[in-house]
Formats: structure tokens, C-alpha cells, sequence
């Protein structure tokens, strides 16, 4: 399958865990890679790493505008676009009890605001040209509530939603949510409970690695422009929810 060589994919969240992988897994299919995230240093050195095909820029998903400007820096650099990845994402875990409100808003702005942001900078240039890929990493979260997780998986749960509403909206566009299980990354390296801290360590003893998921974003990318894989669901085998 080659469906992925020659397009422009666009990355968000890429300095590190899924989205870095994701870098590395597709640099080797051909395509173009334009990744972005908040530490322009890492990807600064992830793009000299892997040569010309990859390019970057910094990137706050939560700013409209700035997600605008990233698309359209990807557009002037490779002629256009082809994907985009929602990757980036953030899980302050806490009980709803803590009234941890400015983490709520955080994981809102972030995980939905976010994807919004990015299906709204390339919606129109996948109209314009009758195709176009969105691929939306949610989690195991978009299909179970845990506690502390709440307001996480109500985000998840949201991302989930509308990946599903831009399918039945548009036959021209695929729309691919890659639902990942526990994976070791940074992910929740901003959680500020030490319980639930130690507790997430100790739920990673059984994990995956970041490549796994990247596999999974290529093998939905590679498929033929008429077969839309709609969800992946990727758990550790010795995983039990």
C-alpha cells in the first residue's frame, strides 16, 4: 500500500510520545511532513534528524489563529495539504471533588478546542480540493470513564464525537479516531494529585510504546482514497479495561 507517498501530512503535538514517533514512522513512507508543537527546539532537532521532507513550526493548538498560520506555513512550503494528525493533548488527572478548574479548562482548551482549531484551519482546503484525511488521537478514554478521569475522558469522549460527525458530513474526507490504551509518554507528567500520580505510574508497568500507536495512524494513512478506516483501538495485550 502506497497511499501516503508524495502527501503533505501535518502533525500536531510532535516533540515527543505519539507524535514523535509518528514523525519517525512516516518519514521512511515518502511523504511530507510539517510538525509542529509548543517546543520549537525539539523539533528543530527531530527535523534535522530526518531531512528535508520534514519541516516544522511552532504551534499552540489552543490559538485559532496560530493553527491557521501552521497550515498555511505547511501549504507554502509543500504546495499543500493532505492530512492532518490532531495529536496534542493534555491529562491533568483529579478527582472532580478537587475543583481543579483551571486544569478542566486546560484539557478542554487543549484536547477539544484544539481539534477544533485544526479541522477548522484545513476543512476548507479539503473541500476546496475533494480530499483530505483527519486523523483525531483520542484514547481508551473515549470509551470508558475512570475516576479522577472524568473530565479527560468527557474530552475524549468530545473528540470521539466529532470525528464521527465529520464523516457523515463529508464523503469526500476520511476520518480516522485512534483510540490508544496506556502508552508510555510524558502524557499526564502534569498531574499535581501524588496519588493518582504514582497510581498512573504503576497502571504504565503494562503499556505500550509510542511506535505502536504511530503504526496504527500509517496503516489507516495508507489505505486507498476510498476506504476510510474510522477507528483504531490500540490496547496493551495484558491490558483489562
Amino acid at each position: 500500500m502506497t497511499g501516503i507517498i508524495d502527501k503533505t501530512v501535518l502533525i500536531s503535538g510532535a516533540s515527543s510520545g505519539i507524535g514523535e514517533a509518528t514523525v519517525r514512522e512516516l518519514a521512511a513512507t515518502g511523504a511530507r511532513l510539517f510538525i509542529g508543537a509548543r517546543r520549537g527546539e525539539r523539533l528543530a532537532a527531530l527535523a534535522a534528524e530526518l531531512g528535508g521532507d520534514v519541516a516544522w513550526q511552532e504551534l499552540d493548538v489552543t490559538d485559532a489563529a496560530n493553527f491557521e498560520a501552521f497550515v498555511a506555513a505547511a501549504e507554502a512550503r509543500f504546495g499543500r495539504v493532505d492530512v492532518l494528525i490532531n495529536n496534542a493533548g493534555v491529562m491533568p488527572l483529579s478527582p472532580l471533588a478537587a475543583l481543579k478548574r483551571d486544569e478542566w479548562t486546560r484539557m478542554i482548551d487543549v484536547n477539544v478546542h484544539g481539534v477544533l482549531n485544526g479541522i477548522a484551519a484545513v476543512l476548507p482546503r479539503f473541500v476546496a480540493q475533494q480530499s483530505g484525511h483527519v486523523v483525531n488521537v483520542a484514547s481508551i478514554g473515549a470509551h470508558l470513564v475512570l475516576p479522577s478521569a472524568a473530565v479527560y475522558c468527557a474530552t475524549k469522549y468530545a473528540v470521539w464525537a466529532i470525528t464521527e460527525g465529520l464523516r457523515l458530513e463529508h464523503d469526500e474526507i476520511r476520518a480516522t479516531i485512534i483510540s490508544p490504551g496506556v502508552v508510555a509518554t510524558e502524557l499526564g507528567n502534569d498531574i499535581t494529585d501524588p496519588a493518582i500520580a504514582a497510581g498512573l505510574k504503576e497502571w504504565r508497568k503494562k503499556s505500550l510504546t509510542p511506535d505502536a500507536i504511530a503504526r496504527a495512524i500509517r496503516f489507516a494513512l495508507e489505505q486507498p482514497e476510498g476506504v476510510d478506516v474510522n477507528e483504531i483501538i490500540v490496547r496493551p495485550t495484558a491490558a483489562n479495561m
